[in-house]
């Protein structure tokens, strides 16, 4: 897990807010390869695109128990986004509709104070997801997270796992095991570190 920055604010003020972007930025806007725009009514044959998140996923450790066919399958439910540094892709308190994992770049996690400053609390790189919580529960976003550079992030909306969920139950349920596995490795880790610094 990444250490935790508690003083540190992020030096870059965030520029724009990526989840204000066009609607489907983040989970069900599909993209065409040009190759494929003619064969556009055939959906038996993956996309360029389909093959990029597939190898993306694959080299994710997060997903280590899917099969090669699951990575293939789980694929069209993704998308790809590319967030500029000191952009802001989610903000505290937000309704969550999506989660992200870093391909490449770096995301800082921050939280509000009382006084109304931001700190940043963590830095994640690449392989690390975040946002879970809000594809999962569906509760609001408890931190922000800004890139803190150029980053290419793999996106799973809400939406976008429920129809997993109904189309292809199995590796639903994997990547949902995988996230809540994750989760449940960084709550430990955040728990150690809480009760060493109270001895």
């Amino acid at each position: 897990m990444a250490s935790a920055q508690s003083t540190l604010p992020l030096p870059v003020k965030p520029q724009s807010r990526a989840s204000s972007l066009p609607q489907g930025i983040f989970g069900e806007f599909k993209f065409e390869s040009a190759t494929h725009k003619k064969d556009r009514d055939d959906m038996s044959e993956p996309t360029f695109l389909n093959n990029e998140i597939r190898d993306w996923l694959m080299d994710c450790d997060l997903f280590n128990q899917l099969l090669p066919a699951d990575f293939a399958a789980a694929s069209g439910y993704f998308s790809i986004s590319t967030i500029a540094q000191g952009e802001e892709i989610f903000q505290e308190g937000d309704a969550g509709s999506f989660m992200c994992i870093i391909h490449t770049g770096q995301v800082a996690v921050q939280k509000t104070t009382a006084d109304g400053q931001r700190v940043t609390i963590a830095t994640l790189r690449s392989g690390r997801s975040f946002g879970e919580m809000a594809v999962l529960d569906g509760e609001r976003r408890s931190a922000s997270c800004v890139a803190a550079s150029n980053c290419q992030l793999l996106n799973l909306g809400k939406d976008s796992l429920e129809k997993m969920l109904n189309d292809a139950p199995k590796i639903a349920a994997k990547i949902i095991r995988a996230l809540a596995v994750s989760l449940s490795k960084r709550l430990r880790m955040a728990d150690g570190q809480l009760l060493s610094q109270q001895v």
